[in-house]
């Protein structure tokens, strides 16, 4: 079991910043896939950014650039840095751990960003 806590949402202007969160707890944090994704109303959720448990990086066309997804393992903690924030950004921002043996998924509660001016 892992339990997850996103926090670092909230409401920035266009062209602005914001660092994520995702505290993990419950199990061996170091092995597990670690993803960031978003779903805005009406929308699917999407995938964007995802980090290996070995660091490797992939990240949604849409935030190439700008975002910058990391963890540090000694804290069981997975940032996403956003710079150059878009209206289109706007989105509930879920935390997502995959255990990458029997690929079970495991979701935090969500936070709001929201790009306005």
């Amino acid at each position: 079991q892992v339990q997850l806590v996103e926090s670092g949402g909230g409401l920035v202007q266009p062209g602005g910043s914001l660092r994520l969160s995702c505290a993990a707890s419950g199990s061996i944090f170091s092995i597990y896939f670690m993803g960031w994704y978003r779903q805005a109303p009406g929308n699917q959720r999407e995938l964007v950014a995802g980090i290996t448990n070995g660091g490797s990086t992939n990240y949604a066309d849409s935030v190439k650039g700008r975002f910058t997804i990391s963890r540090d393992n000694a804290k069981n903690t997975v940032y996403l840095q956003m710079n150059s924030l878009k209206p289109e950004d706007t989105a509930v921002y879920y935390c997502n751990a995959r255990n990458p043996i029997n690929r079970h998924d495991y979701w935090g509660q969500g936070t709001q960003v929201t790009v306005s001016s």
